[in-house]
């Protein structure tokens, strides 16, 4: 008979033993999962927080450059020949700060992704006029420039609304 008990409390001991393992083995899968699933939403914030930042820059540029383009019919009223062109040479030089911020903005959007945004953000940047130019004859009295500085900037718009809409849709979709 103690041959028998030895063997149960063998037997209890091994089984107890195994549980254990078996046990630590799950508890430490559980963990690693866990961490991994904190480790992955954590990134996903950061990367939403990212984009969200991008696009938001993107947008504050491209709205500045658009207020910006919104004073130029004024200037051209100026009835004065040299505060007319004093007036256009100063917003092309503000254009022209704002459009290089703005371009800095693209970049990192590019980088930020996603494709389609990037690609978004490439279109608003190609539909922005040619202003250092135009705003430069315009200065010297080409009638023809602010017609076609008129005409350009009537692409820009719909570009700053495309890129909206789909910097929101990555956004919501993250």
């Amino acid at each position: 008979m103690a041959d028998n008990t030895l063997w149960v409390a063998a037997l209890t001991a091994g089984t107890a033993v195994l549980a254990s393992w078996v046990t630590s083995r799950g508890n430490a899968n559980a963990a690693r999962f866990q961490a991994e699933a904190a480790s992955a939403s954590q990134r996903t914030a950061r990367q939403r927080e990212a984009r969200r930042e991008a696009y938001a820059a993107v947008i504050d540029k491209a709205v500045a450059i658009g207020e910006l383009y919104w004073k130029i019919p004024e200037a051209t009223r100026i009835s004065e020949p040299e505060s007319r062109r004093a007036e256009i040479l100063r917003l092309r030089e503000q254009i022209r700060d704002v459009y290089a911020a703005l371009l800095r903005c693209v970049q990192v959007v590019t980088l930020e992704g996603p494709d389609d945004v990037a690609e978004a953000a490439a279109a608003l940047d190609r539909a922005t006029p040619s202003t250092a130019r135009l705003m430069r004859a315009m200065a010297d009295g080409d009638p023809e420039a602010e017609r076609q500085l008129t005409e350009e900037t009537r692409a820009y718009w719909p570009a700053l609304t495309e890129f909206i809409a789909r910097a929101s849709k990555a956004v919501r979709t993250m």
